[in-house]
Order: C-alpha cells, then structure tokens, then sequence
C-alpha cells in the first residue's frame, strides 16, 4: 500500500485525515510491514467507506485487513441513524454472521495423540463439510422460521446442547429484532437442508492444543491450560447469508438515488437505517444472524457426541462464540457523550472489554474472549478485549489471518493432495471433500497470522491471551 499522506498515531496506529467526499479520516491499525503489504485497494475502499452518510469518528481497518466487496475485509465503521447514518449489505458481507466458537476439553494433547487418526475420520464423517454440503435435519417451514428468530436458543431447545452454553455466546445466543418474513423463499430454500454443515472456504473444524500462555490470569479465567486441548469450529450462516446479502445488495444499489446517497462504489449499496429497505435488511441480517448461531451450535452438538465415543463423560464446555460480518446496535461513547450506534463489523471481531454488562458474569471481571482463527495448519490465538480498544475502533479487533492472494492465485500455486501430506509431515491431520478447497486455502496464502495478532496487540484492540495450534483439521 501508497503510505503516503498517512501519519503515524503509534507503533500500529495510522491515519489518513479527511479530503474530498470523504466524512471522517481512515484509521489503520498495522505495523508498518503490515501495512506496506496491504493492497491499496484497503485504502481505496476505506476511504470509500469514510465519505458514507451519518459515519462516525473514523472508517477502520484491521490488522488483518484485505480487499473485500464494497467495504475492505477487517472494516469497522459506525453509523448513527439520527444522522441519516446508513446501513450497508457490503458492510456486513455475504456470509453473515461467520464467527468462531471454541470448546473446552480438559484432555492433555497425548490424550489425543493416541487417536489422533480415527478421532479425524470420525469427525469427518459426522461433520458434514465442503460446497453445497447437507446434513441430517430438514426443516419444515414453520421450524425455519422458529430458527431464524430463536437462533442458539432454538437449537438447544431441540436438544442441540445444553442452557448453559447460551451465557458464553454473543447476544446470550439470540439476535433480537430478526424476522424471518424479511428472508426469502429462495434464502429459505437454500438453507433447508443445510444445516449442522460446516461449508467450504475458510470454514473447519480444528482440534488445537493449547501451544502458549501469554497471560497467566486471564487463561485461567478462561479455562485454558498449557498442553491442553481445545476445539474450535468456524463456520456461518451457509447459503442463507448468502442469498440475503446477493439481494439486499441489488435492492440497496437501485434505491440509493431515491434516498439522495451518492456511491462511490455499487459494491457500497447502502440504505439509510431507518428506511423501509433499512429495516427490512436489518430484520434479515439478525435472522441470519440466528441462522449462524443455530449452525454452529448443532456443530458443537455433533462434535460432543464423536468426542464421547472415545472418553466417557467428556462434556466439552463452551469456552465463547463470536461472530464477524455484523450490524450491531451498540452504545458508544463519542465526544464525551453515549450513542447509540450501528456498528458495521466486516471480517472484524466485537472486542468489549472489562467490566462491560452483555459479557457473562464469570467473564465480566477480565473481559470478551476474542477468537482469532488461522490460516490451515497454523497456529490461531485466544485474546482479551480491552477498555482502550472502545476508544480506539468501537470494541473492535481482528479476525484472522487475512488472505495475502487470491484462491485463484493460491490454485496455480499449490496442489492440495500436497498440502495435506506436507502438514501430516508436522504432525496436523486434515480431511477434506476436496483437494481443490484445501489449495484454495493453503497455509502460505495468507498473512501471518502471529504478525497479525501481534499488531493488535502493540495497538491496544486486545490483548494475547494464549496460542492455539492443530492436531486436526476438517476442512471445508
């Protein structure tokens, strides 16, 4: 990326000041390696981000921070809707809702090593994973809409987990304010047979050991121990999110004009908040929301049961949930005074930090668990929000890794039968429908993802907490 015109706010903080249509200046958060090897369409799609009607103090980016449709991925922005503030499909993404869910185990890594192999196949086999995957449940049309407002809930209603797992998820397991009405047949239909599946992309399930511990206190509160291991599944709202974002994305696009928005970019459709198509897309993005929740909660599910078939009463407790591509209505303080905000979050994570009252009760005292997944076969991390991150871009961290090529480039790059054998070489088993998916996500495609949660570390979004590394990996 073209540095030039940014100054340098601290070791990872930069901004670009406001010129021309644009609102508010672009902060970046990065070390300046980081940043030099963004491409310059994060600056370009950032700075388009700043000139939207009704943003707030800044158009973020994250360390991890890539070019995406419309907003740049590892985005924040903040709109207030008593500002004509708008909300934006490509804010949010196709996938919504895409997050990480981490689960406890208590079992020492030998443990595991002793069925290293066939704990992988059968997690491949209960696990349904890969493009246009489907699972065992069918949903009728009243139970789709049960789900898409009851989320988690739902899904634990069914017998899909325990109560207890709904205090360690974001919004308590329930988006509020979903309506499944707002969702289309054809979103419905795409979902139907959908869910409990892992999906293709980035999406996996991993089995980690506990590799490092870099604050004592905070492990501990969150049930990490060295050598231990954990498991973590990410995952979203499959084709539901999809199809929602394609035509919310359409409709923003040719309603724009009439609401007087000028858009530098048609992947940058947007409407205001409390426009008729506003709410509308708000209604369907908490139901896909939900959507996401529900899944990644049947996965757990699923992934308790392989687990008992080889250690009798293992319980596998959920350790957090968090989501990236969101639109959440947050308080804020800006200027010395609360607002109410709509916080646009794209391949970004909710950071909050200590003493915040949506955190659970045991967490409260220490912070937000904040889950940064890997590239495949690397290492990702657990972090901590912090009360400077608020001040600094909404509560708000990165994601992951971030891609440094394309799946297209990543292809003519790497055979994926290679992959696999050559992370079997270093100990990390992974199963796959498909080789081609597994070159698509070859490890070296993307950023490195210690470098990455070390800049958000150094820049005050959250803090290290402790490092996760394979054993398994099913792979979408």
């Amino acid at each position: 990326m073209d540095l030039k015109g940014f100054e340098r706010l601290g070791p990872c903080h930069w901004r670009l000041a406001p010129r021309g249509a644009m609102r508010v200046p672009v902060e970046i958060f990065a070390d300046e390696a980081l940043l030099q090897a963004m491409d310059d369409k994060v600056r370009e799609q950032a700075t388009n981000v700043a000139t939207l009607p009704g943003i707030v103090r800044a158009s973020y980016a994250m360390p991890d921070a890539h070019w995406g449709y419309g907003f740049p991925i590892g985005g924040v922005a903040a709109f207030d809707p008593d500002e004509g503030g708008v909300v934006s499909a490509g804010g949010v993404g196709f996938d919504v809702s895409c997050g990480v869910r981490c689960l406890l185990t208590g079992l020492p890594v030998e443990a595991i090593l002793e069925v290293q192999e066939p704990l992988a196949e059968a997690l491949f086999a209960a696990i349904p994973a890969g493009v246009g995957s489907t699972g065992q449940i069918r949903l009728s049309d009243s139970e789709m809409d049960a789900m898409l407002r009851g989320g988690a809930r739902w899904a634990v209603a069914q017998g899909y987990g325990e109560a207890a797992d709904l205090e360690r998820i974001e919004e308590h397991g329930c988006m509020a304010g979903a309506d499944p009405k707002a969702v289309s047949a054809q979103a419905k239909k795409r979902q139907r047979e959908e869910m409990g599946t892992l999906g293709s992309g980035n999406h996996y399930l991993e089995v980690q050991r506990v590799a490092e511990i870099y604050d004592e206190a905070t492990a501990a509160a969150f049930g990490l121990v060295r050598d231990q291991v954990v498991v973590s599944i990410h995952c979203g709202s499959r084709g539901l999110g999809h199809q929602i974002g394609t035509e919310y994305l359409k409709e923003m696009a040719l309603a724009a004009k009439s609401y007087g928005i000028v858009l530098p970019d048609r992947e940058l459709a947007c409407a205001p908040i409390t426009s008729p198509v506003g709410q509308r897309y708000l209604g369907a993005m908490r139901a896909a929301i939900n959507c996401a929740l529900a899944n990644r909660q049947i996965l757990t599910h699923l992934t308790r049961k392989v687990f008992a078939e080889f250690f009798t009463g293992l319980s596998l407790p959920l350790l957090y949930d968090v989501s990236h591509n969101t639109c959440k209505v947050e308080t804020h303080e800006v200027d010395g005074r609360k607002r109410t905000l709509y916080v646009h979050r794209k391949g970004a994570t909710r950071a909050f930090g200590p003493g915040h009252p949506e955190l659970p009760e045991a967490l409260r005292a220490v912070g937000q668990p904040v889950l940064i997944g890997g590239s495949m076969g690397t290492a990702s991390y657990v972090l901590v929000g912090t009360r400077e991150s608020e001040a600094l871009a909404f509560s708000s961290a990165c994601h992951g890794a971030g891609r440094a090529m394309s799946r297209q480039q990543a292809l003519k790059r790497w055979q994926g039968r290679e992959v696999v054998e050559s992370l079997a070489r270093r100990g990390v088993i992974v199963r796959s429908p498909s080789f081609r998916g597994v070159a698509e996500e070859a490890p070296e495609a993307y950023k490195d993802v210690s470098a990455v949660v070390d800049a958000a570390d150094r820049a005050g979004l959250a803090r290290k907490v402790a490092k996760l590394v394979p054993l398994v990996c099913i792979k979408g």
